[in-house]
């Protein structure tokens, strides 16, 4: 069957986007003869933070208004985690990074063929290793670990190559209505927002392919 276009816009450091990719490779797992082309969007949750990011206490605090508040908002997140089969290390992560490089990283492995790659291993290094995913060596050597040049990624990543196209395209998903990632927008016409569970995913599936067999 022709293959269907699924655009998704995320941030490595959105745990629904990271719980929203689990659901789908799921599904996808599950239909294999799935039709999704998909590419990944930049969509930062914080596009005012600074370069270096910010210690994550004080990131909480400013955002949820202390620790309990920070408490309450992830309570529902840690428990879908959990559904998903996914551990997050929140104890562990001791800052919150400008994801700005790492959206770089994810459009030059997409040049590779490795996006989705890249996504995953940024998934991994936030969530699981609690790695500063803002760093440059961090994000050089995730590159290394999904057969990326590291030396070539690190000359990028000191340059401003690619800044500006990342701010146009996540102004754009803005500009088209995207206020919340993640967002799955299928075959250029529907979009599907949030994490959405194997399920759906698998009904869509089914749907496009009935249609493209009719």
């Amino acid at each position: 069957m022709p293959s269907v276009k699924l655009d998704i816009m995320s941030d490595p450091i959105c745990p629904w986007c990271y719980i929203g990719k689990a659901h789908l490779d799921r599904a996808l797992a599950q239909h294999p003869d799935h039709p999704f082309q998909i590419e990944w969007h930049p969509f930062q949750l914080n596009p005012d933070m600074p370069s270096g990011g910010m210690d994550r206490r004080a990131y909480l605090e400013g955002k949820f208004g202390g620790k309990e508040g920070a408490v309450r908002a992830y309570a529902p997140v840690v428990e879908n985690a959990q559904k998903a089969g996914l551990k997050i290390n929140f104890e562990g992560m001791k800052r919150t990074p400008n994801t700005l490089d790492a959206h770089r990283l994810i459009h030059w492995a997409g040049i590779e063929g490795r996006q989705t790659a890249a996504v995953s291993a940024l998934f991994k290094a936030y969530f699981v290793d609690t790695r500063d995913i803002g760093d440059a060596e961090v994000l050089a050597d995730i590159a290394d670990g999904i057969e990326m040049d590291a030396s070539v990624v690190t000359r990028l990543l000191h340059s401003d190559a690619d800044v500006q196209a990342i701010r146009d395209r996540d102004a754009h998903s803005r500009e088209m209505g995207i206020s919340s990632v993640p967002t799955f927008i299928v075959g250029g016409r529907h979009a599907v927002p949030g994490a959405q569970p194997p399920e759906l995913w698998g009904q869509v599936i089914t749907e496009l392919m009935a249609e493209s067999e009719s």
